[in-house]
């Protein structure tokens, strides 16, 4: 009888320790452009942590919407300032990680573009569209706009954009042969064998691409001080990202 009753007293210690093996796990919401370099800097975590990825204004809302994140990982200050403002972050961990360079892309199989300039651009385009990020909410959007408005291109090229809810996204329909130009980030293009770089935005030409970090919850402060590490930077400058604010 004694060891009969051994079987239900193993499920109950296992089903007791379930509830404290889930809340050890880390959750991450992160930009999209960080997909194939977080996922690797996870492998290497000595602890239990997963990723949520998407653009960084639609990761933001729903960190103040109450999403369960732990860390928040963005490619955009202005949207990591308004979580801080409303409360939602730890501020003592907030830190700038990464930097990262804006690149106009087209097909692997693209001709070189002689001169960046309105009108070489829509022949480019051939009737067909720029993909980008949404202007108003991605990062990687609201750069290639500041870019394009601080060189003259902006009214041109507006009625021949595609907009999309992230930087991955746009990077895809260049991939995939649907749009013959994309702006994305040179770590998207370096990832992506579909595609080549064709122009390097300047630095000068848009406000700095910066990734900054924070923990949301206390269990998120050891993933975000771990992302500092040597091991994790490692990793992100293998993929091409860069340290904040550092020239290409």
């Amino acid at each position: 009888m004694r060891f009969s009753s051994l079987p239900a007293v193993l499920c109950a210690v296992l089903l007791m320790c379930m509830p404290a093996r889930a809340e050890e796990r880390v959750l991450v919401f992160a930009a999209a452009s960080l997909q194939g370099a977080l996922q690797e800097v996870i492998a290497g975590y000595p602890g239990h942590a997963v990723a949520s990825y998407g653009g960084s204004g639609a990761m933001a809302r729903q960190v103040a919407l109450g999403a369960p994140a732990d860390v928040v990982l963005l490619a955009n200050s202005a949207w990591m300032d308004w979580l801080q403002e409303n409360g939602n972050l730890r501020s003592e961990t907030r830190r700038d990680l990464l930097g990262n360079t804006l690149v106009l892309v087209g097909p692997v199989n693209s001709a070189p573009l002689p001169v960046i300039d309105a009108q070489t651009l829509i022949a480019r385009l051939a009737g067909q569209r720029l993909a980008l990020g949404q202007t108003e909410a991605v990062p990687a959007g609201i750069y290639a706009r500041a870019w394009m408005e601080r060189a003259g291109l902006w009214e041109a090229l507006r009625p021949h954009l595609a907009e999309t809810e992230n930087v991955r996204a746009a990077l895809a329909l260049v991939a995939l042969g649907e749009a013959p130009l994309g702006a994305v980030y040179a770590t998207d293009a370096a990832a992506e064998p579909r595609v080549k770089i064709l122009y390097s935005v300047p630095q000068e030409a848009h406000p700095p691409i910066v990734y900054p970090v924070a923990a949301v919850t206390a269990r998120g402060d050891a993933f975000a001080a771990y992302l500092h590490s040597p091991e994790a930077q490692r990793i992100f400058r293998a993929h091409g990202f860069t340290l904040p604010g550092a020239g290409e």
